[in-house]
């Protein structure tokens, strides 16, 4: 696996001198590295040899659980629900974010007073990560991106970005818990490029961090979601079922699609964590009554015809 050079500034992750090119880490060989392979499901492994966490209080939101989170990609569509859970049970937060402040604002209403805590952070500064892990127990990292920008490509931030979180966050060596979330489907062999970086990023962080926690989700829905929202979206503006076009999907995107993603029979899954999955038939979707056409208030909701009780 590639190391990643860490220089301060806005220089890009790079992969070292001594390493080939980056076509050589994401190979279109038969050798596969997804779901199925055992070290790349899911681990839910307890703390070990880190000593015991403070807690006081009642374990509410004015409890201090003795957590103490760093977690990158707050400001996403997950981040937001992570951030409300972890101060829900009396944790701190530490939210990195680039740009406007006004960009982590909404969080901050989600703790106590001091509770949440946004800090700047440039990703490309080796100082900058260092400064908003310092004072972490936990480092969580929700950093991904299903497309390529001008300023990011899929393997600096689906990998080298992942690897540098891992290599700094051991060089700490007091985080108890490294947390990387991935997606369903990561594999070497995958015609899709993000796919194939999310898959080298899980095993640089595993390099570094062997009792890391590697979550692979599949496709998220929620009020902000980009599945659900994009469909209903060109549905209303166009057809029912609009042609792919760079709003909608990009190239890469439709090779990722183009494979099933099946969860492996040696993952770990929800039942492991405690959680009861419903169909999508039936779920509360009153965030896209926007998209109608005749307005919100025509016709009815999916939750407004099933009774939640008949859920599966």
């Amino acid at each position: 696996m590639q190391a990643i050079t860490r220089r301060l500034g806005h220089q890009s992750l790079r992969p070292t001198a001594s390493i080939s090119s980056i076509k050589s880490i994401y190979p279109l060989s038969d050798h596969y590295y997804g779901g199925d392979h055992p070290r790349y499901g899911s681990t839910l492994a307890s703390h070990k040899g880190m000593g015991h966490l403070v807690r006081k209080g009642t374990g509410g939101r004015s409890s201090v659980s003795g957590i103490i989170a760093t977690v990158f990609g707050a400001t996403g569509f997950l981040g937001r629900y992570l951030v409300q859970q972890l101060a829900k049970m009396g944790s701190q937060v530490l939210v990195p974010f680039r740009g406007s402040e006004d960009n982590p604002r909404h969080l901050k209403l989600m703790g106590d007073l001091g509770q949440i805590v946004p800090m700047k952070y440039d990703p490309r500064d080796e100082n900058s990560i260092k400064a908003v892990m310092a004072k972490a127990n936990v480092v969580i990292n929700l950093i991904g991106r299903e497309y390529e920008t001008r300023n990011f490509s899929f393997e600096e931030v689906n990998h080298f970005m992942a690897e540098q979180l891992a290599v700094i966050a051991k060089e700490h060596g007091g985080i108890m818990r490294f947390i990387q979330v991935s997606c369903l489907g990561s594999s070497l062999s995958s015609p899709s490029r993000f796919l194939r970086a999310k898959a080298a990023g899980e095993e640089a962080v595993l390099k570094e961090l062997p009792e890391a926690t590697v979550m692979k989700p599949a496709v998220m829905i929620g009020t902000e979601d980009r599945i659900m929202n994009r469909w209903a979206h060109f549905a209303k503006k166009y057809m029912p079922f609009p042609l792919p076009n760079p709003d909608i999907f990009n190239l890469d995107q439709i090779n990722a699609f183009a494979t099933d993603t099946v969860v492996s029979e040696n993952a770990l899954t929800f039942m492991d964590l405690g959680i009861v999955p419903h169909k999508l038939k039936g779920y509360p979707v009153e965030y896209l009554i926007q998209y109608r056409k005749g307005g919100p208030q025509f016709g009815s909701t999916v939750s407004e015809k099933v009774n939640p009780d008949s859920y599966p």
